[in-house]
């Protein structure tokens, strides 16, 4: 059997592209993954607590249960949803190929929605405060409650670190800037910004050696890369911004891929390389990653894909 499409990822974007896929007529197939990258199906929004940004929520929402919403809805909309974690694709040859748990799957189109998983340190405290406390997503948490005049600290030098310490100034009491080298990779007008705010500190030649609490996060030690002296430091937020990592390993070069390995798709369009082939939300997105964002350009990967099949008459 050969399906019209197949999607592979179920955040927002694999979850929207599905909605009106389904919609649509086209009978998609999803692979949701079966802890893939490490993330629960659902994608990093199921490691969130409240979402307060995602339209019509007004009283927020917890992440793993918009999650559950998108996936009823991708259901009831006509999507079929497999548990499976796509481990390998073969675009060379038409119908496309999918490999999972040993299975091969056939489409005509595919959409791709894997989406990114943030880099995290590797330090004691990590698993424990992690969303109780500590976050990659300063856009997504930096607002709530639990952070809101207190202390906050970022960890990271470059352009992406100095927006996310500026951003948290909002609602910080005071944002420290964990530095590891002895300068910030920020553009000159950003280390400006950021240098020049009251409510900001920097500490060079330094690194987050442990996070501590108990039912939530409350300091964090630092050391010294040099004189490897530590000390603590009481916070309430300790946001990374220390970089994404596109899950885009099991394309295996398949398609374009930036240097960074976010799948490159056509101005405009969620279209790569390869006709028939789309990528949306956070495998293609190295800048905005918001649920919201997502969610958009997975409407567009399907409205792409099913306007492709149409002209190829491979429309059920």
């Amino acid at each position: 059997m050969t399906h019209p499409l197949i999607i592979i990822g179920s955040g927002p974007a694999g979850h929207t592209a599905a909605i009106y896929a389904g919609r649509a007529r086209l009978n998609p197939l999803l692979f949701e993954g079966e802890f893939a990258a490490g993330v629960a199906a659902g994608g990093q929004l199921t490691t969130t607590t409240d979402v307060e940004n995602f339209p019509g929520f007004p009283e927020g929402i917890m992440g793993p249960d918009l999650m559950e919403k998108m996936r009823l809805q991708s259901k009831k909309s006509g999507a079929e949803i497999l548990t499976k974690t796509v481990t390998k694709v073969a675009f060379q040859n038409r119908p496309f190929k999918i490999y999972s748990d040993n299975l091969e799957y056939h489409a005509h189109a595919v959409i791709i929605a894997t989406g990114a998983t943030a880099k995290r340190l590797d330090i004691p405290g990590d698993r424990l405060f992690w969303q109780k406390g500590i976050s990659a997503c300063a856009v997504c948490d930096g607002g709530l409650p639990l952070f809101r005049n207190k202390p906050m600290a970022v960890v990271g030098g470059g352009d992406s670190a100095c927006e996310e310490a500026l951003y948290l100034t909002k609602f910080a009491s005071h944002v420290s800037l964990i530095v590891r080298k002895n300068h910030l990779k920020a553009s000159k007008v950003m280390q400006e910004r950021l240098i020049e705010h009251p409510k900001i500190s920097i500490h060079y030649d330094s690194v987050v050696s442990e996070a501590k609490g108990n039912s939530i996060l409350t300091q964090i030690i630092i050391q010294n890369t040099l004189t490897k002296q530590e000390q603590e430091m009481a916070v309430s937020g300790l946001f990374y911004a220390i970089g994404h990592s596109p899950n885009s390993s099991f394309l295996e070069g398949q398609l374009t891929l930036d240097a960074s390995g976010y799948i490159q798709t056509k101005p405009g369009s969620t279209q790569t390389n390869i006709e028939g082939v789309y990528a949306c939300g956070d495998v293609q997105d190295p800048i905005y990653r918001q649920a919201i964002t997502s969610a958009g350009s997975g409407c567009m990967a399907a409205l792409d894909a099913e306007r492709w099949l149409a002209e190829k008459k491979l429309h059920l």
